[in-house]
């Protein structure tokens, strides 16, 4: 056999150098294990270019910038904002929500690029709420855009329940004890008077205990938290009743004494002072001078 023959059947033969690879191939020729972390090193490489791409964007501020421009672009189409309705105002004062609403309206104008009246889509409904949500009077409020140049501001206020006397400050609160806004001495309606410390977020219990005594809560002037733990209750007849601590128990004393007043008729008598902090007990206090006149009959009468 010649060389020649040798090398037309050297197709089995090796030649002794590996034939070059490229680097698809030379990934699969790795084994599993490390074929999986190539491609998780690819992916990890990807990922640092899309943050790196995202932070640029974020730092030139061209999110923004864009938005920024398609809501000036809206805006000069026709969808600015040019008025504004209010619903739902009833008692609380109109000032405070153009207030709101203006300064919003005047920062999306100043946030647009074309100036001008405020375009639609600039205009931040979600922050008008969040600080109308912030006075006393609003229980919510809905604010939306009415195409092409309005916006429609829904207020639902809250009610009004009871007066709150504190530190000599006079305040409308509603059901739940919400500081709804100070009210003159002169013109205070006429509602429950709840006076002194914390007696505001009292309200509700306050309600509960009177409904308890449905007789005497009409009667009712004011009530008086008293160190943070019960209630003095003043009548419109001019007597202080004093209840015990504690809710059930107070509630119970409440049921016993309307049910006495309906008996005998504890009130509008002269009376001056009920106390009943002491289970199973009134005390009595009777109008000034009446005990010198009850000693001086008993003193008269003829033994």
């Amino acid at each position: 056999m010649n060389a020649q023959a040798v090398r037309r059947g050297g197709g089995r033969a090796r030649s002794g150098r590996t034939p070059a690879r490229g680097t698809k191939g030379f990934a699969r020729a790795l084994p599993p294990p490390q074929r999986s972390a190539t491609g998780l090193a690819r992916g990890a490489f990807l990922l640092f270019l899309l943050a790196t791409a995202t932070i640029a964007l974020v730092a030139l501020d061209i999110p923004a910038t864009a938005a920024r421009a398609a809501g000036t672009a809206a805006g000069q189409a026709g969808f600015a904002v040019d008025g504004y309705q209010i619903v739902g105002l009833k008692q609380m004062d109109r000032a405070l929500v153009d207030e709101v609403v203006t300064a919003e309206l005047s920062r999306a104008a100043e946030a647009s690029a074309g100036g001008g009246k405020p375009p639609q889509l600039l205009v931040d409904v979600d922050a008008i709420r969040a600080n109308l949500l912030r006075y006393g009077w609003v229980e919510d409020a809905r604010v939306s855009r009415r195409l092409p140049d309005q916006l429609v501001v829904d207020i639902v206020e809250r009610r009004p329940a009871a007066l709150w006397q504190n530190r000599q400050q006079l305040s409308l609160i509603d059901a739940d004890g919400v500081v709804l806004a100070p009210v003159p001495v002169d013109r205070m309606p006429d509602l429950p008077l709840l006076i002194g410390p914390g007696a505001n977020r009292q309200a509700a219990a306050l309600g509960r205990l009177l409904a308890s005594a449905p007789t005497l809560k009409p009667q009712v002037d004011s009530a008086t938290w008293i160190g943070q733990r019960r209630w003095n209750l003043a009548f419109t007849s001019g007597e202080t009743l004093m209840l015990p601590e504690g809710t059930d128990t107070a509630a119970k004393a409440l049921e016993r004494f309307a049910k006495e007043d309906r008996r005998v008729g504890l009130l509008a008598r002269g009376y001056r002072r009920f106390d009943l902090r002491v289970p199973g007990r009134m005390a009595v206090q009777l109008p000034e001078g009446a005990a010198e006149e009850l000693a001086n009959l008993a003193s008269e009468t003829p033994s």
